[in-house]
């Protein structure tokens, strides 16, 4: 994502969607496109939500004037986070960021709307600074896990396109390339809207990394046939027990990789973490448009009225994790003491 121009200046996203048949930025000009934006999966992944998210405060606020009153902006920015936080409901990124805008603002009470809105500007810059600053920083210490020859399985995906900077799961694997080790990537295709498949193999492809496709359901075999040496994935919300939100599926990769004593990593950056629930079991799991499984990609692959259970999310519990890798470091094993003691360190 770009940002274009001064605190009137507008959004710039690649249309996830398109990928890989198209690419296309879209110009977002109002908070009304950003919701959408995120709403349709145009911008996805965690991070890179929040960081659109606060780009979206800024527009919001652009129909205001020096002449209207601090009452009326503060209640303009409550009307927008609020609308915003509608969005997605699991990734927890999406609130952090549009809390931080909301402090942002009520440290500074006595600015101009202008002001206020070039300093909220500088505040949505920082978010997406920092979250490339973490994806370096999480590929750094997660390297270190990985060793020359090993084959990874990664589900979903998080790399750059659902972050501000090389992502996550994907910014491990980057890392260790550019140290010179040498892995193979297999990538699950992640039914129903085929990020793996559409993302994270073009995503690989572009960096040069040897990458194999398969279906959701080949994993357990692949893992079986002693292919894949470890899982990484990414996380959308982790609880204070270190239970972790992902994309519908890495529930059962997480059991699987236990099954077959392969170690699973979560990578994450610390404002994934939601240390105000205890558990997964309080994570709230989006549940998306029937649509999207009957006529995925415009194609009709069921019948006409079919009862349709669409979870966008699961949670792969914490006794399944090896390790979580976070730009502060490698919570391992993975307990509330050990979260809490590197999140709030």
């Amino acid at each position: 994502m770009r940002w274009i121009g001064d605190s009137q200046g507008t959004l710039w996203l690649i249309d996830q969607t398109l990928l890989p048949g198209e690419f296309r930025e879209i110009e977002c000009t109002t908070v009304e496109q950003v919701w959408e934006a995120i709403k349709m999966l145009r911008v996805r992944g965690a991070p890179a939500i929040g960081c659109a998210a606060a780009y979206g405060v800024v527009i919001g606020l652009q129909g205001l004037t020096d002449q209207d009153s601090r009452a009326t902006c503060n209640a303009r920015l409550e009307e927008v986070v609020s609308y915003l936080a509608e969005s997605r409901p699991t990734a927890v990124n999406l609130f952090w960021a549009l809390d931080r805008m909301k402090t942002a603002a009520q440290a500074l009470p006595d600015l101009s709307t202008e002001q206020l809105r070039s300093r909220l500007l500088d505040e949505a810059r920082a978010i997406e600074e920092e979250d490339r600053e973490m994806c370096a920083a999480i590929g750094r210490h997660g390297a270190k896990l990985i060793s020359s020859g090993m084959g990874i399985l990664t589900h979903c995906n998080a790399g750059g396109l659902a972050t501000a900077g090389d992502g996550t799961a994907l910014a491990v694997m980057f890392a260790a390339a550019a140290e010179g080790k040498e892995i193979h990537v297999y990538a699950d295709e992640t039914r129903p809207l085929l990020q793996g498949a559409r993302l994270t193999t073009w995503e690989l492809q572009q960096r040069g990394i040897p990458v194999t496709l398969i279906c959701d359901n080949m994993a357990g075999w692949v893992m079986k046939e002693k292919r894949v040496h470890a899982v990484i994935t990414g996380a959308d919300r982790i609880a204070a027990n270190g239970d972790s939100a992902n994309k519908i599926g890495t529930y059962s990769v997480a059991l699987l990789a236990k099954a077959h004593g392969i170690p699973f990593y979560i990578a994450a950056p610390s404002s994934t973490f939601d240390l105000s629930i205890e558990s997964g079991d309080q994570i709230p799991i989006e549940e998306r448009k029937p649509e999207e499984i009957t006529n995925g990609f415009g194609r009709a692959t069921a019948p006409a009225g079919t009862q349709v259970y669409n979870p966008a999310f699961d949670v792969a519990p914490a006794d399944c994790i090896t390790a979580i890798i976070t730009e502060k470091g490698i919570i391992q094993p993975v307990t509330p003491e050990n979260v809490r003691a590197l999140i709030e360190g």
